[in-house]
């Protein structure tokens, strides 16, 4: 299953990359794309939906499902 979160305050690519790390940490996840541009993470696996926003928003930014 793929699931798209809106991510917001991203900058540069070190801004991705953080967001990819933190959301890569998260149970369930088999694997996470960030853009900035679109301001969009697509991440697959069976992870909950509210665990990948609360990752990214400890990890600094803004982000809903």
């Amino acid at each position: 299953m793929t699931t798209i979160i809106t991510v917001e305050g991203m900058t540069c690519g070190h801004c991705e990359q953080t967001v990819e790390e933190a959301l890569q940490g998260v149970s369930g996840v088999t694997d996470a794309t960030v853009d900035r541009e679109n301001e969009q993470a697509s991440v697959d696996g069976d992870a909950d939906a509210t665990a990948l926003v609360e990752a990214i928003e400890d990890a600094g930014y803004t982000a809903h499902a």
